[in-house]
């Protein structure tokens, strides 16, 4: 039989809802045909089919039904699929539809808004003739050519529909075809009253006849017989209305507990949604509080397991050589699982290798598994044994890619809830793991940005050191006091971070102070230190000049303010108390004490005792309180002994050393 070529046949037109009643059919009817290997030889595959939120295309349709027909031998299996809707296997698609309505009337007329969720194909139009008939016709969209088969499974579809009702099939009058030339194809419904239809009519009419049959009786018979017989007639006429109402209401109980069930699906799906758009949002946004990519690995993970229903995951990235994969993150693992993870290697230049993960990584596609004995013939013994060792028996794997490169593997299985994973479940992770890779990828290039910087200001550094051997190595110890001080005060990794490129960089403005000045053996004079107070100054200019960005931000500002003073007679702007900023104030603590305890050409050090003690004077007045008692932990927790200090008594008085220091 020569095919009807089909202007649209990768456009995705149906829904997999039209398809699960063929697959029921064939295991209840037809058990010695396989439907998933139908399935599979038509381009369909069985987590499709599972998953209402899939398409299929026309030709995919018609290749399927056409294999069915072939396989069972029926001709006519599209209408008695159509039928089989309202089967107790399937019934849960057409009570969502058709019970939703409350009467077949309804929903036949509905059944024109609803066709968009079963079909992209055709444009349905319905009107009510009557309380019992109804007029369906479909239009095919243009380009779109439709096989007379799916005609008859719309009949079955009508069919099904009133059958949940009353448990019986609809009269269907068929009088436009557009596989007769027909513009649409036009189907005439009609059905007989239910039982409780023809009990309401009864009732009514009973009532009418009740009311007629009294008037005349009164004019003839005795009062007392009149009497009786209104008794007689009102108890019937009672018991009517009470098995009217029984049944009535036995029907809305089960509406409106199938109400619930869908209302409840329905909320479930929300909340998926929900935690879907989350999930992507809150990755997107791991970049912002966390640089180091384990830090943002395990925070991706701690995410994946909040908001995705899922009973374990794992991340695994490629080296920078990409010859393999390693494990760098997961949840659901056992410590026994997870170490066994740890050490494991997927080899990514093996050209033999056949592994699940690899051939995801190498042609960058993902994959469902829902039994992976249907795949046992095509994996290598070690995937084999890799799945046993960690029980995954379904699941899904991802390349986690940016940039059209691949950097890693997302994969998530279910052990516990043992849930059918659906294609849904896939499409969203490959969105997810798109997401992974850009965050991945901000986080690489954020890590190689800083390795730059650090690298630039060990240059500058050395810059400063380079001038003058006896002050070398300054810049380095008061790095390592501020970043103490940071940690007793339990300021963040960020903020310390700051501080201490800020106390590396303190300084770098002595660069325009001349060499006659800063080696200076004799004691400065009052132009001499409103010189050198210039560096402070100078120092912001240059540190601007590098236009550090993010937390960052404020290194210039914090390192030019160090000779600030709480009490306002500090330099170069004479800021007050809390208008100095911390990590300023921690960098003056800092500062102050290497200076006094540091050999220098124009004085030698003091003893670090008395050097903490000119700290305490000067606290509350030129330093604040809080950061030199952190110091003061800090240095006698451990700092002290590590630090080399000469005990050597001086003769310098205590103006000359604070002149120095300054």
């Amino acid at each position: 039989m020569t095919k009807t070529k089909n202007p649209t046949p990768d456009k995705a037109l149906y829904n997999s809802r039209i398809i699960l009643p063929y697959i029921q059919l064939l295991k209840k009817k037809y058990a010695h045909v396989d439907p998933f290997q139908l399935l599979i030889q038509s381009g369909m595959k069985p987590y499709e089919v599972n998953d209402q939120g899939h398409w299929f295309t026309q030709n995919q349709v018609e290749d399927f039904h056409d294999r069915i027909v072939s396989a069972t031998g029926n001709p006519g299996i599209a209408r008695e699929a159509g039928r089989h809707a309202a089967s107790p296997e399937t019934v849960g698609v057409m009570w969502q539809y058709a019970l939703g309505f409350l009467s077949p009337a309804r929903a036949y007329e509905k059944i024109g808004k609803t066709s968009a969720n079963f079909t992209k194909s055709s444009f349905y139009n319905s009107r009510r003739l009557s309380p019992n008939k109804v007029e369906i016709s479909v239009t095919p969209f243009n380009n779109v050519v439709e096989k007379p088969f799916q005609c008859e499974n719309r009949k079955g579809f009508f069919e099904a529909i009133l059958s949940l009702f009353n448990n019986r099939f609809p009269n269907i009058e068929h009088p436009e075809c557009i596989f007769k030339v027909d513009k649409v194809c036009r189907y005439v419904i009609s059905w007989e009253p239910s039982f409780t239809d023809h009990l309401r009519l009864w009732t009514n009419y009973f009532l009418i006849f009740f009311t007629i049959f009294i008037i005349g009786l009164a004019a003839f018979l005795p009062l007392k017989v009149t009497g009786y017989a209104i008794v007689l007639f009102l108890l019937i006429y009672i018991g009517l209305s009470f098995l009217n109402e029984r049944l009535h209401r036995r029907y809305l109980s089960k509406t409106l507990a199938n109400m619930h069930d869908i209302s409840e699906n329905l909320v479930e799906q929300i909340d998926i949604n929900y935690n879907n758009t989350l999930v992507t949002r809150e990755i997107g946004q791991v970049v912002n509080r966390h640089c180091e990519i384990d830090e943002v690995l395990s925070a991706i993970v701690r995410i994946l397991e909040k908001r995705l229903d899922y009973d374990r995951g794992m991340l695994m990235l490629a080296n920078k050589e990409r010859t393999f994969l390693t494990f760098k993150n997961g949840f659901g693992y056992t410590k026994q699982q997870e170490k066994f993870l740890s050490n494991m290697k997927f080899s990514l230049d093996n050209p033999k290798s056949k592994g699940i993960f690899v051939i995801s990584f190498k042609q960058q596609k993902p994959f469902l598994i829902n039994n992976i004995n249907e795949i046992g013939e095509t994996l290598s013994r070690r995937s084999l044994e890799f799945a046993d060792r960690i029980g995954a028996k379904a699941f899904i794997c991802c390349p986690i890619m940016c940039d059209n490169e691949t950097l890693g593997i997302l994969a998530v299985d279910n052990v516990k809830s043992k849930k059918i994973l659906v294609q849904s479940n896939m499409s969203l992770l490959m969105g997810v793991s798109n997401v992974i890779g850009i965050t991945i990828r901000h986080t690489e290039h954020i890590e190689a940005r800083e390795k730059q910087l650090k690298s630039v200001l060990r240059v500058m550094v050395s810059t400063i050191d380079a001038r003058d051997p006896v002050t070398s190595g300054h810049s380095e110890k008061v790095s390592e006091f501020a970043v103490g001080i940071c940690k007793e005060l339990k300021l963040n990794r960020e903020y310390r971070e700051m501080v201490r490129i800020a106390a590396l960089l303190h300084d770098y403005g002595k660069i325009g102070v001349p060499d006659s000045l800063l080696k200076k053996r004799d004691r400065f004079t009052p132009n001499d230190l409103e010189h050198i107070k210039c560096h402070a100054e100078k120092t912001t200019e240059i540190l601007e000049q590098i236009q550090f960005e993010g937390y960052l931000k404020d290194v210039p500002f914090i390192a030019g303010a160090h000779h600030e003073k709480l009490d306002g007679s500090g330099y170069p702007k004479g800021l007050k108390g809390n208008a100095i900023p911390l990590g300023a104030r921690i960098i003056a603590v800092a500062d102050y004490f290497e200076a006094l305890t540091a050999n220098r050409y124009y004085k030698l050090p003091i003893k670090s005792e008395k050097a903490i003690e000119m700290l305490i004077q000067n606290s509350g007045t030129h330093f604040d309180g809080k950061v030199v008692d952190a110091f003061i932990r800090f240095y006698h927790a451990g700092a002290g002994a590590e630090y080399n200090l000469l005990n050597i008594d001086h003769a310098y008085s205590e103006d000359k050393i604070i002149s120095v220091s300054n």
